[in-house]
């Protein structure tokens, strides 16, 4: 099991978590990716690489 995690302040919204994702976890919602379905997350890590500010983190449980 996964948790994702993103920071408000640094998010900026841009989606390319949300398009990278093989697991549709994150969804962009007024201006900021959230975790929509993080139990499904498999722990890839994409969309950390992907996140041009550094606001996803995911961590392994």
């Amino acid at each position: 099991m996964y948790i994702v995690s993103v920071d408000e302040a640094k998010c900026d919204g841009a989606g390319e978590c949300v398009d990278t994702c093989p697991a549709a976890v994150l969804e962009v919602q007024e201006g900021k990716a959230l975790a929509v379905n993080p139990d499904e997350c498999l722990g890839c890590e994409s969309c950390v690489s992907v996140c041009p500010t550094g606001a996803i983190t995911v961590t392994e449980m």
